[in-house]
């Protein structure tokens, strides 16, 4: 960890602010949301098909305006759009904890999703910009910070909700709030390279400039690519915790078996993401990096494939064993995969824009990727539910394994014929439609 401080500490300003403030936007979110659901249905009494409106419009809010917060950070400056995302979500939060009318609570939520789109693209993209040519090795750091809050958010939250989940939200808001003083005080204004600022015909600019990425073939294809990674990676969220559950029966042991698989993965990351990179930047291309990537992370379900095809007696010393070791090392193996090829994806995206409206580039990308996970939590979770009706219980995993080996043998694809190389020479063209 000690090393992780001093690799952090030789980088420019700018960018160790940027990971500070990935680790506290994370530790305010999550100090929250894991806890949402419980007040609107316990404390509010709001019936269950109310409370998934409330947490789907935070998500659709969220997803549906990457594109437009990325495009914005392009035009206006990575700084304002970094702003003006931790503001609107210190009102959301706030609002939160101090509201009970259902429209409050829409507005409310839809204000936290806008707030990710409007501060995630931008902030990877300044982080691009000011890491230069050290990218790759900053990310993995990034990443060593966004999990550290991840980790640390659900505990503090669990400490402030014993009291009141009232105080959980102004206290998610205060960090928020001090987090906007700070960057209006101390982040320096970077504007993307090659953007423009708004002026007349920016409509028809934008809209050019959206053609031209959505001309991108292989930006597309690496996107369409990566939605596996995340589908398997939201499986520590989703189907894991249902696994770890259905082998223990509930609970204080399966709660707590749960939260390990969490603690697994996060403390994975913070102790070995730098070192995973260094490994991989020193023996591999970053096209093989991510294959082996997403191959790992396919490889974390055969420990649960294994176990369920040679299911063990239902009693005895063998029950708590069978129940926790398989899906812990599925969730330790998942945060490998994830560890080698995250620095590399957000390398890459990079690459395939030209190094030009990357926030644009980060926008488009989340939001294939947050509809990928969608669709691909529907298909799991109606995996599952046929596994337990037809006494298949191999199949979820099955489906799994061969969504990893299907998107690896897609990126090696990708790799082998130039197309995760070769910059986008069609985004150049696109600031000449004005």
């Amino acid at each position: 960890m000690k090393a992780t401080l001093v690799q952090v500490r030789s980088y420019e300003k700018s960018v160790q602010l940027l990971m500070v403030n990935q680790f506290t936007i994370n530790l305010g979110f999550y100090m929250l949301m894991p806890y949402l659901a419980a007040h609107l249905s316990g404390s509010l009494g709001l019936a269950g098909w109310t409370v998934g409106l409330v947490l789907g419009v935070r998500n659709f809010s969220q997803q549906g305006m990457f594109l437009v917060g990325g495009t914005l950070a392009d035009r206006l400056g990575y700084k304002p759009l970094i702003v003006a995302g931790c503001l609107l979500r210190t009102a959301g939060f706030a609002t939160l904890g101090l509201v009970d009318s259902l429209p409050a609570l829409l507005a409310a939520s839809a204000a936290t999703g806008l707030a990710g789109a409007l501060f995630n693209p931008a902030v990877r993209a300044y982080l691009a910009v000011d890491a230069g040519e050290r990218r790759v090795e900053a990310f993995a750091l990034f990443n060593v910070f966004y999990q550290a809050g991840i980790l640390l958010g659900p505990l503090a939250g669990m400490l402030l909700t014993g009291v009141d989940f009232r105080l959980t939200c102004l206290v998610a808001a205060g960090i928020f709030a001090l987090l906007s003083a700070v960057q209006i005080r101390s982040l320096p204004a970077r504007r993307a390279g090659g953007a423009e600022p708004a002026q007349d015909g920016a409509r028809e600019k934008v809209l050019a400039q959206w053609r031209g990425i959505f001309a991108n073939r292989p930006f597309l294809l690496f996107s369409t690519a990566m939605i596996g990674s995340y589908v398997l990676s939201f499986q520590v969220y989703l189907a894991l915790p249902l696994e770890v559950r259905r082998l223990g029966g509930g609970g204080s042991l399966t709660t707590a078996a749960t939260a390990g698989l969490f603690a697994a993965s996060g403390l994975g990351t913070i102790l070995f993401q730098a070192r995973v990179t260094a490994w991989c930047k020193a023996r591999t291309t970053p096209g093989r990096a991510l294959t082996l990537g997403l191959l790992t992370m396919g490889a974390a379900f055969v420990p649960l494939l294994l176990a369920a095809a040679v299911p063990l007696p239902d009693g005895g010393a063998w029950r708590w064993p069978a129940t926790v070791v398989p899906p812990t090392l599925a969730a330790l193996l998942l945060a490998l995969g994830t560890m080698i090829a995250y620095p590399f994806e957000m390398d890459t995206i990079v690459r395939l824009s030209g190094d030009r409206l990357v926030a644009t580039h980060y926008g488009l990308y989340n939001t294939i990727c947050g509809i990928g996970i969608t669709l691909g939590n529907l298909l799991t979770g109606a995996a599952l539910d046929t596994a337990r009706a037809a006494g298949m219980p191999v199949l979820p995993w099955l489906c799994l394994l061969a969504l990893g080996l299907l998107c690896a043998g897609a990126l090696l694809w990708l790799h082998r014929t130039g197309r995760l190389a070769r910059p986008a020479a069609v985004g150049r063209a696109a600031p000449a439609a004005a």
